[in-house]
């Protein structure tokens, strides 16, 4: 016998008021964007301090947009096109979950570009504040999958794999690794960038966390199950992985150019 883990018993929606229910997943994207927020008006406030508070308070509604609209998108496009142009209607339910962090992403850094020349700020003023702060939506993001027992990883005799609803055999628990890599691990990184006078280079924030996050997300889909309508796309490589790529080498190439781009308080 194998030790394992037996997922808990937890109820996708969280709360049900009359015909309303409200979902962990849901939840999880609102505490995201709303901690976020907060520590972005904490981040605005150090140096070089460019961005105002309210310009923060602006940017939530194009934040969000750029998560969910992007994030769908992507998902839509990178992983599953075939249904959605089958099954047009099935792109609105959101609740079912589907959504693409690398979409979420283009989404986000579209929404940025834009605000900032609104406001007149350099992009990666704002755009760095964003990065610092990506963590926390990505943390409570894989929790949300680990409620809702999906994106788990591949066959493990490891002692704390979790027998996910559906399965047999015991699992990674991938999710949780993501939210300890992508979320907590890359959070603290960030803050201690921060805390020594990283937003003061232009990029430089940007740079770690897209190097973060693609080395992260590259490692646990070594141990995470592909999506099934996709599989490997090549030699045991993953849609992640390949979407990925490109995060690494743009974050190398950023961590370069931020090297002469010091903004003086």
């Amino acid at each position: 016998m194998i030790a394992a883990i037996s997922f808990p018993q937890i109820d996708p929606i969280a709360i049900s008021l009359g015909p309303l229910a409200i979902r962990w997943y849901a939840l999880a994207y609102i505490t995201g964007l709303l901690l976020g927020w907060r520590y972005c008006r904490w981040l605005a406030k150090r140096p070089p301090a460019l961005l105002s508070e309210s310009a923060v308070d602006d940017f939530l509604l194009w934040a969000t947009l750029g998560v969910i609209l992007g994030g769908r998108l992507g998902y839509i496009l990178f992983y599953q096109f075939d249904y959605y142009l089958a099954n047009p209607f099935q792109v609105l339910f959101i609740w079912r979950g589907g959504m693409s962090f690398h979409g979420g992403m283009l989404g986000v850094a579209a929404a940025i570009v834009l605000f900032a020349r609104k406001v007149k700020v350099p992009v990666f003023v704002l755009g760095d504040i964003v990065a610092t702060v990506a963590p926390i939506g990505l943390f409570f993001g894989r929790i949300a999958n680990f409620v809702n027992a999906e994106l788990f990883g591949r066959p493990t005799e490891l002692p704390w794999g979790v027998i996910f609803p559906g399965q047999t055999v015991p699992r990674h628990p991938s999710q949780l690794y993501e939210a300890g890599l992508e979320g907590l691990l890359m959070l603290t990184v960030l803050f201690i960038l921060v805390r020594a006078g990283g937003l003061a280079r232009q990029g430089q924030a940007s740079g770690v966390f897209l190097i973060g996050y693609a080395l992260a997300r590259t490692l646990v889909e070594l141990v995470r199950q592909p999506d099934p309508q996709l599989g490997f796309i090549f030699s045991g490589v993953t849609m992640g992985q390949i979407l990925s790529g490109p995060m690494l080498v743009a974050g190398i190439a950023l961590l370069f150019w931020s090297r002469r781009r010091v903004i003086s308080a």
